[in-house]
């Protein structure tokens, strides 16, 4: 049995990239967890600017990082792929670089780090989705691209965990959060590289592999923007429910948000697996389900009250992970079942703003309805995610995998007589 969980390690280690890129995966991780969570915090109390300000500024590196998307794509679609995640790993080594030299009060210097904090946190989920694609296939890719997620969440949680006991530090602690996020992004960046993974796309015609999953795929990216709403469920919606209509103590949301990302964890390459003997789409459509179902279970916790209310929500939320973890596993696998490799870059560039712009806006909707009361935040969520649900179920299933042009990858270790860079 150990030999064979040993086996299955590194066949799931080799199908992520490698040891040194899963090495480059949980540094990238650490580094964005000890400052990603703080960086409004950083400007505000390092910088001493305002939090409208601080916060405007974090809005437009999203934005930024969003725009630049479909140039990733063709950078991807032109073979690259270690040099991609390397660049989005380097290019916040430089925002970091912004962030440290920025003096009080100077808003343009925070403005320039957020861009490329921004940019990099936007470009590297395709990339790292193209190069786990190029060096495995089928059922061993998705695999891969979940056992990813869950280092990637792990890495978070430990990261954002040794930032929170830093803090005690104040804004010396800050800085030196700062300092230690840039050396990891610059560690990651190296071993990413040296890598030297680079894609030679199957050549075919561009109006071949374009217009046959073009109506497949605007229906999933569609669906995408709802989806990607549970994300932000434990971050913004349940912490707010907590607090301003249950009266609850902020250690139920704290509870809540710890629990998902430990069953992010544990749970997001066994769920894969599991469900890997179905298809990608009706895993999607699951989803979905109940996704849609968890949030009637917050609605009905929410009644509950005071007393019962917020053990219930804590309940209920495990469903809610449950549903996330289903997605998680089944929507990127599914983008690139059904990518020709020629457009591959180009496919998850676009479900890459699909799931940018749908936590850029999942804030504002969630804020908005809340007041007028858990019916409108918890039906309204429930009903448009059904709906996508639905738009998935039924659309017509035709996941392209190697029948739409294969992808070969030149990939050598450090040493090796004969490399290929990307």
């Amino acid at each position: 049995m150990a030999t064979t969980l040993r086996l299955q390690r590194r066949t799931l280690v080799r199908a992520s990239g490698g040891p040194r890129y899963a090495v480059a995966l949980t540094v990238d991780a650490l580094g964005t967890g000890l400052l990603r969570p703080f960086l409004l915090l950083y400007g505000v109390t390092v910088l001493r600017l305002s939090a409208p300000v601080t916060g405007t500024a974090m809005t437009v590196g999203v934005v930024a990082g969003l725009v630049c998307m479909p140039s990733v794509g063709r950078w991807l679609d032109r073979g690259a792929r270690s040099t991609v995640v390397a660049a989005s790993m380097l290019v916040r080594v430089l925002g970091v670089a912004l962030l440290l030299a920025a003096p009080v009060e100077h808003v343009w210097l925070f403005v320039a780090a957020a861009l490329f904090l921004g940019i990099g946190n936007q470009a590297w989920p395709a990339a790292h989705a193209a190069l786990v694609a190029t060096v495995a296939h089928g059922r061993e890719r998705d695999a891969a691209l979940a056992a990813g997620r869950a280092v990637r969440n792990a890495g978070l949680g430990v990261g954002a965990l040794i930032a929170t006991v830093c803090l005690a530090g104040g804004t010396t602690g800050l800085r030196a959060l700062a300092a230690v996020t840039g050396l990891a992004y610059l560690a990651a960046a190296a071993l990413a590289w040296s890598v030297h993974l680079r894609a030679h796309p199957a050549a075919a015609p561009a109006e071949d592999g374009d217009a046959a999953p073009a109506p497949r795929m605007r229906v999933l990216l569609a669906a995408n923007v709802v989806y990607v709403f549970c994300l932000n469920i434990p971050e913004v919606a349940l912490p707010l429910i907590l607090v301003t209509r249950l009266h609850a103590s902020s250690v139920w949301s704290a509870a809540i948000f710890v629990a998902n990302t430990v069953l992010v964890v544990i749970l997001q390459v066994p769920v894969t697996v599991l469900m890997s003997r179905f298809s990608r789409q009706a895993v999607l459509a699951l989803s979905g389900v109940v996704l849609a179902a968890s949030y009637l279970g917050f609605l009905a916790a929410t009644s509950l009250g005071d007393g019962w209310g917020a053990p219930a929500v804590a309940a209920v939320s495990v469903a809610c992970t449950i549903g996330e973890i289903l997605y998680a596993g089944s929507a990127t696998a599914l983008v690139t079942a059904l990518s020709p490799a020629h457009v591959l870059g180009r496919a998850l560039a676009r479900f890459g703003l699909s799931t940018g712009f749908g936590l850029a806006v999942s804030p504002a909707v969630i804020t908005t309805l809340a007041p007028y009361g858990p019916t409108a935040l918890w039906g309204s969520l429930a009903a448009a995610t059904l709906l996508s649900a639905s738009a998935v179920a039924t659309e017509k299933s035709q996941e392209a995998q190697s029948s739409r042009g294969c992808r070969r990858a030149s990939w050598r270790p450090r040493g090796s007589a004969a490399r290929v860079r990307s």
